[in-house]
């Protein structure tokens, strides 16, 4: 008796291309989010021996969120559907129209001024 082709060799299997819907965008903005919050915690709490350690972790931290965002702000801007109370604490601003109708996503960027450029009403 012959064995058929199908028996012997495994057939290769195609991935499932990856899902880019409202439920991937909201763990893309989890994921942003926790980076927020481990940035917010390096600035507030980690004690580093030189200030070029706290820079090189918060560089680590901030390449590792920036392919994040990226991602995150092309669904948006390709039309995934997303609920406000999704939004990670750096994309909280929003930009509404006067008619309220339309909503845009806006990113707050951060910048870390030095202590002496910081005004008195700053601090």
């Amino acid at each position: 008796m012959k064995k058929s082709a199908a028996l012997t060799k495994p057939v290769p299997r195609e991935k499932p291309a990856p899902r880019h819907d409202k439920y991937f965008l909201r763990d893309l903005h989890q994921e942003i989010d926790f980076y927020d919050r481990k940035l917010a915690y390096l600035d507030k709490f980690t004690e580093f021996a030189s200030p070029g350690d706290r820079q090189a972790a918060e560089k680590g931290l901030r390449a590792k969120r920036a392919p994040l965002e990226k991602a995150a702000l092309e669904l948006v801007a390709s039309g995934v559907e997303y609920e406000e109370k999704d939004l990670p604490r750096s994309f909280r601003t929003m930009n509404l129209d006067h008619d309220g109708a339309q909503k845009s996503l806006t990113l707050v960027k951060r910048f870390k001024q030095p202590a002496a450029a910081q005004t008195a009403a700053d601090r």
